[in-house]
């Protein structure tokens, strides 16, 4: 009988990427983290012996708890977050199989450190249109869900960096910038490790967005003029953000189940 406490790789798959996936929490032991020091998208690490003093960080939202087998760590993790009102459940077969499954995962060397409420923080130019847009999304959906963006003047982006421990992006001389002919969100996919084809197929409309390529990909030329249409729209960035997030979302359903997706008129060659 299929456990009513568990969800397995290929459930909790289809949920990672997506605004309502749930909060994913790691319980590994040191041990096995470090043998291993890759995270699933969106995860936090926690001890799992002080579950009694963190498991109210979690009240009102689902999770699921990671263990390196699914065995004993996840399964007492969740059955105390069940205690607790939270509705949680462990993952089956743990780390290792969803490792084993080759789903998505993060290198955590290449997460920025967190500020003291355990989120990392980030500043770029204000005015966002594609990148500056697309690389919050990346991170929020995949990296830190309670990442914090900072939209400043461009000439204050290194100063606002270095005052407010914040981590820079798409400016000219940074490490999370443009590189050749990619641009920011692709090096975000490439340092995180993010290898997923949907990430991959919306890359290239980013990309040909972003970079003034519109033949590269025939998507680029709509998705740019819904960012800049965005951009109008908002004098607030952050505003602006929240609302951009639901169309990186609509594309990266899109990528992910509905590329191959027609819609034809008249029904059957018919009218209806």
């Amino acid at each position: 009988m299929p456990s009513t406490t568990a969800i397995t790789v290929p459930q909790l798959s289809r949920l990672v990427g997506l605004p309502d996936a749930p909060c994913l929490v790691d319980v590994r032991i040191d041990e096995d983290y470090e043998a291993d020091p890759r995270l699933l998208p969106a995860s936090c690490r926690r001890d799992f012996r002080t579950v009694s003093m963190w498991a109210p960080e979690f009240s009102g939202r689902k999770v699921v708890v990671i263990c390196q087998r699914g065995q004993k760590l996840s399964q007492g993790v969740a059955a105390w977050l069940r205690h607790e009102g939270i509705p949680a459940e462990s993952l089956e077969g743990g780390f290792e199989a969803w490792a084993a499954a080759k789903a998505p995962l993060v290198a955590a060397r290449a997460i920025p450190p967190r500020d003291e409420k355990g989120r990392t923080v980030w500043v770029t130019r204000s005015r966002p249109k594609v990148d500056r847009i697309a690389c919050p999304w990346l991170i929020r959906r995949f990296v830190d869900p309670d990442a914090v963006f900072l939209f400043v003047d461009p000439a204050e982006v290194p100063l606002v960096a270095d005052r407010f421990a914040a981590v820079p992006f798409d400016i000219e001389g940074v490490f999370w910038s443009h590189r050749g002919d990619r641009c920011s969100f692709d090096t975000m996919i490439e340092e995180f490790g993010l290898r997923v084809d949907a990430l991959d197929r919306l890359a290239l409309i980013v990309r040909a967005a972003d970079t003034a390529r519109l033949d590269l990909a025939p998507q680029a030329a709509g998705f740019l003029a819904a960012s800049l249409g965005l951009s109008r729209m908002f004098r607030d960035d952050l505003e602006q953000l929240e609302a951009g997030m639901l169309l990186y979302d609509a594309f990266f359903r899109w990528c992910r189940d509905a590329a191959e997706e027609t819609h034809n008129w008249p029904i059957g060659g018919k009218a209806q």
